[in-house]
Order: C-alpha cells, then sequence, then structure tokens
C-alpha cells in the first residue's frame, strides 16, 4: 500500500483516465477503487441544456463520479479528464472556474477531489512544467487525503469541501510577486513560501543563513532539503560499534524463552513479562556481558518472593535453588530483604507492587548494586568473579503467580541516573535523532503563522493552534509525516519523543479541554499517516502511559499519576482514537482497570506521608482481649488535639486523592459515551462487548490466579465505575423524568432469562440453566413469551456431550505437541498477564501444561434462547428499536410497565454486582487486617507503658528494654496510622461505604421484582443474594469505626428489607444450591445476633415472621440443623436458666484471658418471636413431636460423640510416652460439646415456652416425649456428675481447645429444663 504522503509524488503513474466517463481509479490504492469513488457535495440543478464548458459537450440528464460543478457559482460544468488537462497547465499559481474565475474555494475543491495540480507556474509562462510532470515531482492529493476523518469520512461524506475540522479555509490569498496578474487561490508566493519553509526547516544549531546565502525552497526541492536536514550529525554508526564492546548476544535483548529458563513460567508476546507458575522458576535473558558497566530495571508487578539480579552460563537452578542460591550468581529479594550468592545478609529496602528496581554490574571495579525507585540502595557485592569465560546475565527466580517486566533498553529507562551505566539493549540513536529533529519542525509549523495580507510570517499561540486546511501548511506537515510516522510504530521513539512532547503541552496546567492541540495534532495523525501506523503508535502510546502511571512513585501531591491521566483523559477524548484504542486494546492488550488503581504506599517516608500527615493518632480505647472498651473514658486534651490534627492531615490527603479519581471518572465518562455514533458503533456498545468479556475471563478462571485481574484494581475499578454510571443514570433521568432515577435502580428479572445477557456458567438459584430452560419452558411462554423448542434443547445436549470428547481428546494430545516446539506451550488468548501485554507462551522444563481445557472466550451459549454472541450484539440488540425492547424482552405480567433507564446501563449495572462477587468483597475483608494491626500495636504500646510506670528504679536494665519496646511499637504505630490514612481514603471513606450502600439497595430490590415472578425467580444468578449479603456484612464490619452504617439514609428500611429476604428465601423451594441455601441460614443467624438487626426482622410482616418460625422448626433430619438450632438459641439466649453470660464463667478465675469467646455475644432475646414459636408448637400437633423428636434425637447423637472423643482423649493423656492429641480432634470435640448444650438449651426454650406439649396427657405424644426427654438428661447427668469420672478428668486437663468444655455451661442447661418441668407440673396439677 502507497503511503498516503507518497502519494503526493507518484499520481502521474496511478492514474488511468476513462476518455468516456471522465473516471479515475487506480488498481494499487483502495481510497480510489470503484466503492470508494468520492463525490461532490450538495444538490445542483441541472439548468436547461447545460454543457461542459472545456469541451462543450452537453451535459445530459444525470450527474455522475466524472462530473464536476463549480462550487462557487454552480453554473461551470467540466469533465473531470478536461478539467485536469486544464490544471496541468495552469499551475497551482493560476489555477480558477473558467466562468466565475473564483480561485481559493475552486482550489480547494480540485485538491479534496484529487484533482493533481502542479506546485509551479503556469505551462505558457514556465518551460519547467514539462520537467516537473517528467520527474513526477508535480504536487498532487490523493483522494480523501484532507477530509477531516480521513479517507473513512471522505467515503461516507461524499468527499465534501464543507467539512468542519480540518477543511479547507475559505480564506482568499494573494499568489502573485505582481499585483496586476494576482488571483485569489490558497498557496502563498513564492518568496514567502521560501521564507516559511526556511523558518520551518532550520538546521541542526537551530539557526538560519543568511537571506543571500540561503538555497531558495518550494515544495518541489523540499524533500532533498529535508533529507539533507536529517542526514546530519547522524552518529549510528560510531554509536553502534561503541556499544557492542563487552557485550555478547543479539542487540534485541530479551527472555530466554528457548533453554534459558527453570520449572514453569508464563512469558508475555514481546518476551519481557514473566510470571511464575511453579514452586522456584527461574529464566535468564538472551545477551551477557564481560566488560564496561551495564543496567537493566525490572517492573515489579507483584511484591512476592522473588531474587533478581545477574548469573553466567553455567549457574544451574532448580525449584529450590535459584538466582543467588548458586557460586557466581548474585540477586536482591526485596520481599525479605536481603542480598544473596550463596549465603544471605540483610540488604535494601523491602519492594511493593509498582517499584522499580535497577540492577547495575560494573564488570571493571567488580561490584554489582541495586537502585528502587532510582534510589541507590549502595553496592551489595564487590570482588565478583572476572576473566576469561566469565560472562553475566540478567536473570530472576520468582515463586508461583509472582510477575515482573524487565526493560533492558528497548523502552527508556526510567531512572538513567547513574552515570556510566548503558543499557543492555542499545538505544535507537539514528531514529532518535531523527524523530527529534522531526518534532522540532512540527512545533515549527504550530508556531509559525502566515499573514499573507501583510505579507510576512507571524508568531502564533501554540495552545490554540488548529489545522484550518491551509494548503501551505498541509503540503508542509505531509512532508514531515512522510518521515514521521514510520518512528512513530516505535515504542521507544513514542515513549521517548511523542508522549514527552504531549505531556508537555499539559503542563501548562488548566483543564484538558483547555489543550485542544492534542486533538489537532491526533486529527494530523489520522490524515497524514496510514491506518496500520495510528494503530501501532496509539497502541505504544497508551501502553507506554500505563506504565508510566503503574510504576510511578507516589508523591504527597500525587502529581505524576495526574500528569499521566490527564493525558489519557485528552487522548481518549479524540473519537475516532477512542474507538481504536476501545476495540483494539482496551481489555485486550492492557489491564485497563490499572487506569482505574491508586496503589497503596508501602513506605510511608517515600509517599511523603510524615510531611502531610505529620501528626498520628490511633484508637486507644480496646481492652486487652482486643475488643472495644465498654466504659467511655474521657479524652484528655493531649489525645484531643493529636486526633484533630491528624484528622486535618487526613482531609488533606482525601483532597489530593479525590483528584486523580475524578480524571479517573472522567476516563470512564469517554469510555461510556453514547452519542458518538459517527463512524460506527458508539463507544459505550464497544465498552459493554469488552466488559462483559473482561468479567467472563475474571469469573471462568476463580482458580487460576495469574490470570485474574488483581483485587485491588477490581476494588477502584468498582467504586469509578458505579460514579460513571450514576452520573449518566440520572442525566438520563433528566431528559426523561418518567424513568427512575439512580437511587431507585434494579435490574429487570427478564435479563436472567431471555438470553439477552450471557452469565457464562454462573449458577442460577434453580440450578442448571439447560435444566431450567427445559422444566420451566411452559412458564416461558406464559408469562414472558419466550418460545423453547424442544428439538433445539435436544440437539445441544449432544452438542455439549460431543464438545466433551473434543476437550478430552486435546488435552491428550497437547504434551505431545508442546514437545515439538522446545517447551514453549501455545497458550490459551483469553489468560492475560497481570504485567502489562499478553502472555502467549507457557514455558515449562517438563514440556507439560498444568491448565486444565476450558470452552474458548467467544463461544456462543447453545442452550440459550435468541443469544447473540458478544462480537454480533448491536446497539439495536441492546436498546431496541420499533416495538424492540432489546434486552428488557419478555417483560413478566408481575413487572412494571414503566421505563428503567437506557439498557445499556442496566447491563453495566449487572456486571458491577458481579465484579463485587468475584473479587470485590474479599479485597475489602482483607484490607482491614491493617486497621487490626493497629490495635495489637496499641494495645502492646498501652501494656508497655503500664509495666514502664510499674518498674522498680533500681532495674534500670528492664527500665531501658521496656523503654526500647515502647520506642519500636510507637515507631510502627505512626507508620501504620499514616498507611491507615490511606486505606480509609481509598477504600473505607464514607463516599465508598456509601456506594457499597447502593449496591446492597439495588440487590435487595432486584431480589424483591425477580420474587414476584414466581417460578422464574430460579432463573436470577445465585450472586446476587451473594452480594446482598456480603455487602450489609462489610458494612456492618468493615466501614466501622471510621464510618457508621447507622448514618446511612435509609438505613433502618433497608435493614428490615433484607431481612424479610432472608427470613423468606433461606428455606425457599425455587433456590436448590446447597451453598447459597447455607449462606442465606448463616446470614440469618448472624442477623438475630444483634439487637439492631434483630429489631429489623421483628418489623417485616407478622406473615413472614411466622412463616419463618415455621419453617426453623421443621425436623432437623435431611438438612442442615446446626445453623438453625444456632437461630433459635440465639433467639433464646437471656431468658434461659444461668444464660445471661457473655464470659465464661468457670474461666473468670484462672484463666480470664480465654474466658472471651466470638461466638458469646450479648444476649438479644426476642419475646416476640418466642410467641410466634409457641403459638405453632400449640396449635399444629403433628409440628410439635416431630421437631421435637428430631432434636432429641440429634442431642443423642451429638452428647455420644463427644463422650466417645474424650475417652480418646484421655486415653491419650495417659499414655506414658509423649502427651499427644491431635488439635483438629480436639476441636471435633468441643464442637460437638457445644452442639450438645445448644440443643439442650433448645429443649429448655421448648419445656418454657409450651410446657403442655410435655405435660398435657390429652396429647399423644405427650408421655414419649416426656420419657426420651428424662432419659437423655439422665444420661447426661450420670456422665457429667459422678466424682472423678471420665469428664472430670479431660477438663481438668485444661487442654488448649477445650476452653469451653466445663460442668457449668451443661449443667446448668440440664437444671434449666428441670426446674421449668417441676414449676409447670406443680401449675398444672
Amino acid at each position: 500500500m502507497f503511503r498516503k504522503s507518497e502519494l503526493r509524488h507518484s499520481f502521474r503513474d496511478m492514474w488511468a483516465q476513462d476518455e468516456r466517463e471522465g473516471i479515475c481509479a487506480h488498481e494499487f490504492c483502495p481510497s480510489l477503487c470503484w466503492e470508494h469513488l468520492p463525490d461532490q457535495a450538495g444538490e445542483v440543478d441541472l439548468e436547461e441544456s447545460p454543457i461542459y464548458h472545456i469541451c462543450l459537450y452537453p451535459v445530459g440528464d444525470r450527474k455522475f463520479y466524472g462530473t464536476m460543478v463549480c462550487p462557487a457559482c454552480k453554473h461551470a460544468w467540466f469533465h473531470r479528464g478536461c478539467i485536469q488537462g486544464q490544471d496541468l497547465n495552469a499551475g497551482i499559481y493560476c489555477i480558477q472556474c473558467l466562468l466565475c474565475s473564483n480561485g481559493g474555494a475552486f482550489l480547494s475543491e480540485m485538491l479534496t477531489m484529487g484533482i493533481r495540480i502542479p506546485d509551479s507556474p503556469p505551462s505558457w509562462e514556465d518551460s519547467r512544467m514539462d520537467t516537473a510532470l517528467a520527474q513526477g515531482t508535480a504536487t498532487a492529493v490523493p483522494v480523501g487525503a484532507f477530509a477531516p476523518g480521513g479517507r473513512e469520512q471522505a467515503e461516507q461524506e461524499g468527499m465534501t469541501s464543507r467539512g468542519a475540522g480540518t477543511a479547507f479555509s475559505r480564506k482568499n490569498y494573494r499568489l502573485s510577486t505582481e499585483p496586476e496578474k494576482s488571483k485569489v487561490t490558497g498557496i502563498v508566493n513564492s518568496r514567502l513560501l521560501n521564507d516559511y519553509l526556511h523558518r520551518v526547516f532550520t538546521n541542526a544549531d537551530g539557526n538560519q543563513p543568511a537571506a543571500a546565502y540561503r538555497k531558495h525552497l518550494t515544495f518541489q526541492n523540499l524533500q532533498e532539503h529535508l533529507e539533507r536536514l536529517l542526514a546530519e550529525e547522524n552518529g549510528s554508526e560510531d554509536s553502534r560499534d561503541q556499544v557492542a564492546e563487552g557485550r555478547l548476544g543479539p542487540s534485541t535483548v530479551v527472555l530466554d524463552h528457548t533453554s534459558g529458563f527453570e520449572g514453569l513460567l508464563l512469558v508475555d508476546d514481546d518476551l519481557l513479562g514473566v510470571i511464575g507458575h511453579s514452586n522456584f522458576g527461574s529464566i535468564r535473558a538472551t545477551t551477557c556481558v564481560y566488560k564496561g558497566k551495564w543496567i537493566y530495571e525490572v517492573l515489579i508487578s507483584s511484591q512476592g518472593l522473588m531474587q533478581i539480579g545477574w548469573c553466567t552460563l553455567n549457574c544451574r537452578f532448580n525449584q529450590e535453588e535459584g538466582v543467588g542460591d548458586t557460586p557466581d550468581s548474585y540477586a536482591y529479594d526485596g520481599n525479605r530483604v536481603r542480598k544473596w550468592n550463596v549465603t544471605t545478609t540483610n540488604y535494601g529496602k523491602s519492594w511493593a507492587a509498582g517499584d522499580i528496581v535497577s540492577c547495575l554490574i560494573d564488570l571493571d571495579e567488580g561490584t554489582i548494586a541495586f537502585c528502587l525507585n532510582g534510589i541507590s540502595l549502595g553496592t551489595a557485592f564487590d570482588n565478583i568473579t572476572r576473566g576469561a569465560g566469565m560472562a553475566y546475565f540478567p536473570a530472576i527466580s520468582l515463586s508461583f503467580k509472582e510477575s515482573v517486566a524487565f526493560n533492558f533498553g528497548s523502552r527508556p529507562l526510567r531512572y538513567p541516573l547513574v552515570e556510566g551505566y548503558r543499557p543492555l539493549q542499545d538505544p535507537p540513536v539514528a531514529d532518535l535523532v531523527k524523530a527529534r529533529k522531526l518534532l522540532g519542525y512540527l512545533k515549527n509549523v504550530i508556531h509559525i503563522g502566515i499573514d499573507v495580507t501583510e505579507g510576512k510570517l507571524v508568531e502564533k499561540d501554540t495552545s490554540m493552534w488548529q489545522l484550518q486546511g491551509e494548503p501551505t501548511v498541509l503540503i508542509t506537515l505531509a512532508h514531515i509525516f512522510n518521515y514521521f510516522s514510520p518512528l512513530m510504530c516505535k515504542v521507544y521513539l513514542v515513549e521517548d519523543v511523542l508522549m514527552t512532547f504531549l505531556l508537555s503541552i499539559l503542563e501548562r496546567g488548566g483543564a484538558v479541554d483547555a489543550h485542544p492541540l492534542i486533538q489537532q495534532l491526533l486529527d494530523l495523525m489520522w490524515l497524514l499517516m496510514e491506518e496500520y501506523e495510528v494503530h501501532e503508535c496509539l497502541k505504544q502510546l497508551l501502553m507506554s502511559l500505563l506504565r508510566a502511571y503503574r510504576f510511578s512513585p507516589i508523591i504527597p501531591d500525587l502529581g505524576l499519576q495526574i500528569h499521566y491521566l490527564r493525558l489519557t483523559i485528552a487522548v481518549l477524548k479524540h473519537e475516532k482514537s477512542r474507538k481504536y484504542l476501545l476495540s483494539n486494546v482496551l481489555f485486550d492488550v492492557l489491564r485497563s482497570v490499572v487506569f482505574f488503581y491508586i496503589k497503596s504506599p508501602l513506605r510511608v517516608e517515600e509517599a511523603g506521608l510524615q510531611e502531610l500527615i505529620p501528626t498520628t493518632w490511633w484508637p486507644n480505647r480496646f481492652t486487652k482481649e482486643g475488643k472495644e472498651s465498654k466504659e467511655v473514658k474521657e479524652e484528655s486534651a493531649e489525645e484531643r488535639l493529636r486526633r484533630r490534627a491528624y484528622e486535618r492531615g487526613c482531609q488533606r490527603l482525601k483532597k489530593r486523592i479525590e483528584v486523580v479519581e475524578g480524571l479517573q471518572v472522567q476516563i470512564l465518562k469517554l469510555l461510556l459515551n453514547n452519542k458518538d455514533r459517527g463512524g460506527g458503533e458508539a463507544s459505550r456498545y464497544i465498552f459493554l462487548n469488552k466488559f462483559r468479556k473482561f468479567l467472563q475471563e475474571n469469573a471462568s478462571n476463580r482458580g487460576n490466579l495469574t490470570v485474574l485481574c488483581p483485587p485491588e484494581y477490581m476494588v477502584c475499578f468498582l467504586h469509578r465505575l458505579i460514579a460513571a454510571l450514576r452520573f449518566f443514570w440520572d442525566g438520563h433521568k433528566t431528559k426523561t423524568p418518567a424513568a427512575l432515577s439512580s437511587e431507585e435502580a434494579y435490574i429487570p428479572p427478564q435479563l436472567f432469562y431471555n438470553g439477552k445477557v450471557d452469565y457464562f456458567d454462573l449458577q442460577r438459584l434453580g440450578g442448571l440453566l439447560s435444566h431450567l430452560k427445559k422444566t420451566l419452558k411452559d412458564d416461558l411462554a406464559a408469562k414472558a413469551n419466550v418460545l423453547i423448542d424442544p428439538a433445539e434443547l435436544q440437539a445441544v445436549t449432544m452438542d455439549d456431550l460431543d464438545e466433551d470428547e473434543e476437550s478430552a481428546t486435546s488435552a491428550a494430545q497437547r504434551p505431545s505437541a508442546a514437545l515439538a516446539i522446545g517447551g514453549a506451550l501455545a497458550r490459551p488468548g483469553w489468560l492475560s498477564s497481570p504485567t502489562l501485554g499478553r502472555a502467549n507462551r507457557f514455558l515449562s522444563t517438563a514440556a507439560v501444561s498444568l491448565m486444565n481445557p476450558r470452552r474458548p472466550l467467544g463461544t456462543l451459549e447453545k442452550i440459550k434462547v435468541r443469544t447473540l454472541s458478544v462480537e454480533q450484539r448491536t446497539e439495536e440488540d441492546i436498546e431496541g428499536s420499533h416495538g424492540n425492547e432489546g434486552l428488557l424482552l419478555g417483560r413478566p405480567p408481575e413487572e412494571p410497565d414503566q421505563p428503567i433507564t437506557e439498557n445499556s446501563l442496566l447491563e453495566i449495572l449487572d456486571g458491577i454486582v458481579m465484579m463485587y462477587n468475584l473479587s470485590v468483597h474479599q479485597q475489602l475483608g482483607k484490607m482491614v487486617g491493617v486497621s487490626d494491626d493497629v490495635n495489637e500495636y496499641a494495645m502492646a504500646l498501652k501494656d508497655t507503658e503500664e509495666k514502664i510506670s510499674r518498674c522498680p528504679k533500681r532495674r534500670r536494665d528492664i527500665h531501658e528494654e521496656l523503654l526500647k519496646s515502647q520506642k519500636v511499637f510507637s515507631e510502627k504505630l505512626n507508620h501504620l496510622s499514616r498507611r491507615l490514612a490511606w486505606i480509609n481514603v481509598t477504600i473505607y471513606s464514607k463516599e465508598k461505604m456509601q456506594d457499597i450502600y447502593w449496591l446492597l439497595r439495588v440487590c435487595i430490590r432486584t431480589i424483591e421484582h425477580g420474587d414476584r415472578t414466581g417460578s422464574l425467580f430460579a432463573f436470577m444468578p445465585e450472586f446476587y443474594l451473594s452480594v446482598a449479603m456480603n455487602s450489609y456484612s462489610a458494612l456492618k464490619n468493615y466501614f466501622s469505626p471510621v464510618n457508621s452504617m447507622e448514618e446511612l439514609p435509609g438505613y433502618e428500611e433497608t435493614l428490615m428489607r433484607l431481612a424479610a429476604i432472608l427470613a423468606k428465601h433461606f428455606a425457599d423451594s425455587r433456590i436448590v444450591g446447597t451453598d447459597i441455601r447455607d449462606s442465606l441460614m448463616q446470614a440469618l443467624a448472624s442477623y438475630v445476633c444483634y439487637p439492631h438487626s434483630l429489631r429489623a426482622v421483628e418489623r417485616i410482616p407478622e406473615e413472614q415472621r411466622i412463616s419463618m418460625m415455621k419453617n426453623l422448626l421443621a425436623p432437623y433430619e435431611q438438612r442442615p440443623w446446626a445453623q438453625t438450632n444456632w437461630i433459635l438459641v440465639r433467639l433464646w439466649r437471656g431468658c434461659g436458666f444461668g444464660y445471661r453470660y457473655t464470659r465464661l464463667p468457670h474461666l473468670l478465675k484462672t484463666k480470664p484471658e480465654d474466658a472471651s469467646l466470638p461466638s458469646l455475644q450479648k444476649p438479644c432475646p426476642s419475646t416476640l418471636l418466642q410467641r410466634h414459636m409457641a403459638d405453632l408448637l400449640r396449635s399444629d400437633r403433628d409440628l410439635a413431636p416431630s421437631f421435637l423428636n428430631s432434636v432429641l434425637n440429634q442431642l443423642n447423637w451429638a452428647f455420644s460423640e463427644f463422650i466417645g472423643m474424650i475417652q480418646e482423649i484421655q486415653q491419650a493423656a495417659e499414655r506414658l510416652e509423649r502427651n499427644f492429641v491431635d488439635s483438629r480432634q480436639l476441636k471435633v470435640c468441643a464442637t460437638c460439646f457445644d452442639l450438645s448444650v445448644s440443643l439442650l438449651r433448645v429443649l429448655e426454650m421448648t419445656v418454657t415456652l409450651a410446657p403442655e406439649i410435655f405435660l398435657d396427657w390429652n396429647r399423644p405424644s405427650s408421655e414419649l416425649l416426656l420419657r426420651r426427654l428424662a432419659q437423655l438428661l439422665n444420661q447426661v447427668l450420670n456422665r457429667v456428675t459422678a466424682e472423678r469420672n471420665l469428664f472430670d478428668r479431660v477438663v481438668n486437663l485444661r487442654l488448649p481447645g477445650l476452653e469451653s468444655v466445663d460442668h457449668y455451661p451443661i449443667l446448668v442447661a440440664v437444671t434449666g429444663i428441670l426446674v421449668r418441668l417441676l414449676v409447670d407440673t406443680d401449675v398444672q396439677g
């Protein structure tokens, strides 16, 4: 394919003329084929019998491509071939309409329509025209080259000259040096053009020769002049010879994926990123050094166990020994903060994900050193082995799922601050010099303007420069881009030249919109570069921005991160660039969610948090057991001042982080734009498809940690996506008042069964989707008008069987194929590296893949009715039109006929809920660990200070040791309190809490709407119930005490609605999954443990309360009964005999630190639910016997198991050899004891609430129940109360894990039952 700029010099050989029609075509250029023929814009009425004004033939009654009309007068008609011949003779200085003599508009239209116009005087005045034609130097413009959006827009708009943006200006210029011969056209006169070109294309020193010594420049000799300038001071040959000394191996340095590795490794496409996939895999580079000073960088993607450094070819590694564990290999380990060379010692600082390690070797002095983020860690090794046969390779050993990316010099080093050290790979010096020169010429074009009226050059404000289509400027830029474009396909030049230039534009401050120059430059790139060049340039630019953002050090004002995000926004604001990046780069090549992550600083000092938060503070209201003290102590004046200073510092930090978060939300708003339909699909629908694939990749590979998006990224991505979604949701509400606001958002139930949204293989409430389609096909047809063909279901079943067989066959064949390619296993396309690119090589010394086969990403779910693959969906399939409801197809009658919002926003909301379930909740719980560490150190510091106050003055040695401990604890607390401030702002702030609360309410409304559909509720994915339960748990446990859930709007109502869901669905027959049923039961058990949530259960409708209690009283057989029993015990706790304790009474004196158990919350009985239970047991004569018999059966089993376990423990304790009891055995024993006590408490509850069940002889089952109860109580008393029996001996052993096993808990439960029986027997006579 010809380059756009080359076409300007080769039109003589490219055009073929059709004499009859005057149609131009060319066999090489797709822009000029029959399908891309441009046409003039505007409707021009054909006059009566018009004629062509050159050949005088009649026009006829139709217009075609070979017909052209003057854009000014609309009356002059020409054949394309005729006007081409005329313009070749007239030249660019005398071209005009033969009828109206218009020059400017006529020239613009001819250039736009691809008419070849020589840059020379007319042929009747200058004989040089023939020479120019013969040499092919006449200036011609390809069809569509000057259209605002490039060829594509030209094809759509018919090559109009009326376009905006980069269309030609209608301003007229004086062209001739002779006033009497002035013509109105767009090209400046010869003298002014010469001055302009000399100002743009300066010499290497930036100076211009005197006018008398300057060569006269025109567009004919500009190419020669430009080539001469670019050839000046090219020292590439000298530099290449110089760099080769001291280095052996290929000039392009990559990781050796053929023989230089050990273990299982995943290597990226570019052979620079690597992920560990075994215990301790090792790999080295392809190039070694034996002389001189060398440096390379390693971008740390995860902060786990890795050893980075240098090794020789003789080093042999295995799964236990890596770089630094053998002679002649040297490594730095920032995870353990040590250096390794057979032996190990402390060295350096700890690294974190997002850091950059520089590895330096000086083979002249024999030393190895390391830097962390540009800061030297000092010399690590000296006197390393040198001499004949000794050459060192960059190398790394890393454990499972750890990942890094190397930079040997293929990109500019981030910290090239060490003098005398050279990267292992030579920079492209010649190309770098050339690119910088061309960029300078481009800056000159932007900076220099032409004032044709005054006939002089003027300085222009570069920030507001716009490409207005002046032919002089366009042709000048075309010459520059002719050389600049191929250079911009190289990553080194993009990062060093282009990105640096674009960042400098934004350094002037202000909003991104205040710098339109970047948009103009992107327009230029699409206009003057080939598409493959623009694509590669944009891809490398975004990858460079991603690396720069991710691996930039954290500074107090987050200035670096803000800088890179602003440029990312500026690039994505360009519509055509945004759509290309969305379609081909974001989510496909890059982990684009990295742009929405704000990494947490591991080293507080380097992040500048000491200056930002100079005063630290931590809560001091915890007891020695780690629980919040119930006593509210008066805060001292000093503590109050410290707390307020700390809070002010946190607010300063929050404001700076909010700036970054705001920029991240701006990026998402650009990606979710659904109004940019020019030139194809809107950005939002491209994003939707990519987002769905991203979710599928993370949902389908839950067990493969190396391919999942890191959960810390997902947390930030979720919050930014919620902010952008609510922005568009409420914007739609403003335009459509009948729609719902984001505060009322929910997912309509038809999305779960109409097949418009793919839920992959995620479990539904009713089981497998294929099973639901078969069993509920009649309900689907009746309620949702969704028809299922039985023959299709049968075919699907057979297809699934065939696929399983094929997968097994391909899996069996894969190892043999891997051996044939030398151990580099082909890697599925869906497997992406957590570094920066896609990994496509799976390296294994055993050449065996560890990955399980799975279906490819893009396969169609055949069992889904009317399902389109992600790639096939269009905007109409999502939003619907003309009676087609899109995603809302199949609305059930229970669902209100009311607009909710745009369908695309519903799918994004559904993806947000899925994202929370995949990893966000887990990460929220993980980050609470920092707060727990603060509490532990605070307690340790408080205890140490108390010891210091009690230490006798004569024991100075003890006092000094305590002071050292106090200093260590204080320093650690200062560090943790600042880090906790960062985490509270980025993860646990009030705004983040409101996002999770909003998500909880969305899930509640979605479940409520789905529940109304009856049997179709079974189609809802399980994760909606999981997110409802987990988000409530996060709000209650993770965000306090920083923020309180009680302060959220509508908190009481939300609590009650969630309680109603738990009460109704924990025993819902439509829910078949055992895991989700257990989760519902556990959530309900947690709900009744706390007074506030228990009151919410009591506020749900009475019918639901009674139904809940009836389900709880169902027989214990054939179901998980322990949680049910626990719920009943919690409803009773505080009302039983001796059942109000929160600390185990038998341990208060002997071991008070063990007296508090997590399960012993403050009693909060529910008399209302107890009353419902009593009414049910009295009124239903079949319910009471079946329930009590099951309780007695379980009590008999639990207590028998307990006795058997303590017999084994006693036998183990009496052996003469070492006393050893398995901790797991102790745990099972304690569990059986706790179950026995809880079952006895339920019996006590039943006897107390409804004694007539045992004592009313009119009931047929009373006598039998009373007899069974008496037998079991007698068995318990015999085993527990006898002197020096088995129970006594085990209790007196005081084994760890058996703290709860004692006489008191079980005897008071038995006593409570007997007392109630005696009292009620006396009452009833």
